[in-house]
């Protein structure tokens, strides 16, 4: 029987060493893991300053009363956004915010679209005609809005003097007013959109128009079936940057109209500006900035949803 069972156990097979750690290979990821944070140091150093930090105390100065001077005094809770919806002006400025979105975001990337396809032909001089396309970047908007919408000398009411119309109030009058400022707002991001859009034009093949053509089809079908498909990438960049900077627009409305007139002009960040600024309600402005990333951030996921997957990906 010994043998027999000797047999068995040598029939088994060798225990197996487990292989080593690799030490090396670890250290390895975590100096490169060190390398990036390191290289990224700066960016995120200033991330942190100038939006964590103040998303943080904005977070936290909503649930506090404060003094003139910002310094929180008694905590309130959840009872400053209750008075958010419980007032009507937010909903009002919220509904002012809406509409200028709506006045300048569309409006705005087709015409940007038109002049960057205009400014993509191939003609002599057309990189004349692409600085021209850029130079709202750099106006200021106290100058732009002396030359649109001077009562006595600006280029609006001037050309409706031409065509024997009367001129117009345009930041005075409450129906005008938003509308005016929406124009400038739109005329100083042109320059921005063309180039992004420019960019995207250039970046098509010009086999796909070849092969459109020789296929028979015409400028609009070109347009239609090749140019905005492969451009909806940057379409939708720029429709989720135009968005988020529309509803966040500020310094037209603090230059041009201060909110009035009767309120015409008072969208949501000039509102928690004077809350904060003017009211010194440093609390309630921080809870209704805190509305507005919430309906800023549900926007952008709702575009994500359901336009990303109508975008073209190569």
């Amino acid at each position: 029987m010994k043998p027999v069972m000797a047999e068995k156990h040598a029939a088994l097979p060798p225990t197996v060493d487990r292989p080593p750690k690799r030490t090396g290979l670890n250290r390895r990821s975590a100096l490169s893991l060190l390398e990036g944070l390191l290289y990224l140091s700066p960016s995120l150093l200033l991330m942190g300053i100038f939006v964590f930090y103040p998303l943080v105390k904005s977070i936290r100065l909503s649930l506090y009363l404060t003094n003139p001077l910002g310094q929180e005094k008694v905590w309130v809770g959840l009872s400053q956004y209750k008075e958010i919806f419980q007032t009507g002006n937010f909903g009002s400025s919220l509904i002012t915010t809406l509409l200028f979105t709506i006045y300048t975001v569309l409006p705005g990337i087709a015409v940007a679209l038109l002049l960057a396809v205009i400014a993509n032909w191939k003609l002599k001089g057309i990189g004349f005609f692409r600085t021209v396309f850029a130079i709202p970047i750099v106006v200021a908007v106290a100058s732009a809005s002396m030359m649109l919408y001077n009562p006595s000398s600006g280029v609006l009411n001037y050309l409706l003097g031409k065509v024997g119309g009367s001129p117009i109030k345009w930041l005075v009058d409450p129906g005008w007013a938003l509308i005016s400022v929406a124009m400038v707002n739109m005329w100083r991001n042109l320059g921005f959109n063309t180039i992004i859009l420019l960019s995207g034009l250039q970046s098509i093949p010009e086999e796909l128009y070849e092969s459109g053509r020789i296929d028979g089809a015409g400028p609009w079908h070109l347009f239609r079936h090749i140019t905005i498909p492969m451009l909806s990438p940057t379409l939708f960049f720029l429709l989720i940057v135009s968005v988020i900077g529309a509803l966040q627009t500020f310094g037209e409305i603090n230059v041009l109209t201060q909110g009035g007139p009767v309120g015409a002009t008072n969208v949501i960040v000039y509102s928690i500006y004077r809350e904060a600024f003017f009211n010194f309600r440093f609390g309630f402005a921080s809870a209704q900035s805190m509305v507005l990333f919430l309906i800023i951030l549900v926007l952008t996921l709702l575009q994500f949803y359901f336009l990303e997957r109508r975008v073209f990906c190569q």
